[in-house]
């Protein structure tokens, strides 16, 4: 299934994708869908109102999780691509719901920056509530996956050794349009295509096979430290190409559309536009 959170005249539903419209769940987001104990047959069999895909306006899939756990460092060409030694262990660092932002919104370039940088990442969406996980318990916390673009300000980012306050900036990072069931993308550990563009020209490409710490892994891991409830998002990490690894260097800029994409998600179409 392929589930939405789209914004309406009347607030925010819940949709499940059906050809070429979409199916209210019953419920203002997926985020309280998810929270239902058996919310994939809810997903599944619900025959609400119907709303077209053409024009649909997307909201973030879960416009308020009640945490965002992002992986940095997570694809062997982008840690080498940053000088780095491959990791031990995940490196981790948390966004904030007011960063989300929709799959098709506008993102604003924040005056204060002039570092403005994509990053294409998988992002897992848990369904059920689990601490300290097994494996077999993190695969079933899976709700599907959905498409993040971690937007960074790296002049910010990296005023110091910590990176959340290049990262935490309201409204500048992308997720969605779907979320995507596993059983549509070859399971819990999918080897999806992710791809970023700038006006048309190709700046990331990878493959979600090659994450040193596969979806499994990171919720096994950070659930040992903290729940996680139906609705939260784990950030897989970027592969190579970031702009700030470039030489020159290359950012974001007001007029330019950036595209993250990955096969079988779906994709963020994002205008940049000046504050």
């Amino acid at each position: 299934m392929k589930l939405a959170t789209i914004r309406t005249a009347d607030g925010t539903r819940a949709v499940r994708l059906d050809g070429e419209v979409l199916v209210d769940l019953g419920h203002p987001d997926l985020g309280a869908l998810f929270a239902e104990a058996n919310w994939q047959d809810t997903a599944a069999t619900a025959s609400g109102a119907t709303y077209p895909v053409a024009g649909a306006d997307f909201a973030p899939v879960v416009p308020n999780p009640s945490k965002v756990v992002c992986v940095g460092h997570n694809y062997t060409n982008h840690i080498k691509e940053m000088g780095r030694d491959l990791p031990s262990h995940p490196t981790l660092f948390p966004k904030f719901a007011e960063t989300l932002t929709g799959a098709n919104d506008a993102v604003v370039k924040p005056s204060e920056t002039e570092a403005l940088d994509w990053e294409v990442e998988l992002a897992v969406v848990i369904g059920q509530r689990v601490r300290r996980a097994d494996e077999r318990q993190a695969a079933d916390a899976i709700a599907g996956f959905t498409v993040m673009n971690d937007i960074s300000l790296r002049d910010w980012q990296f005023r110091t050794i910590e990176w959340t306050q290049g990262k935490i900036w309201e409204a500048t990072t992308p997720v969605g349009p779907y979320v995507v069931t596993p059983d549509e993308v070859g399971g819990v550990r999918p080897a999806l295509e992710v791809k970023t563009t700038v006006n048309g020209k190709v700046m990331q490409r990878d493959d979600t096979g090659t994450l040193l710490f596969d979806p499994v892994f990171l919720v096994q891991y950070i659930s040992t430290a903290i729940t996680l409830n139906p609705g939260d998002i784990i950030a897989t990490g970027t592969p190579a190409g970031v702009g700030n690894a470039r030489d020159p260097k290359a950012f974001l800029a007001p007029g330019q559309t950036v595209v993250t994409e990955i096969a079988g998600l779906g994709a963020c179409t994002n205008e940049v536009v000046g504050a």
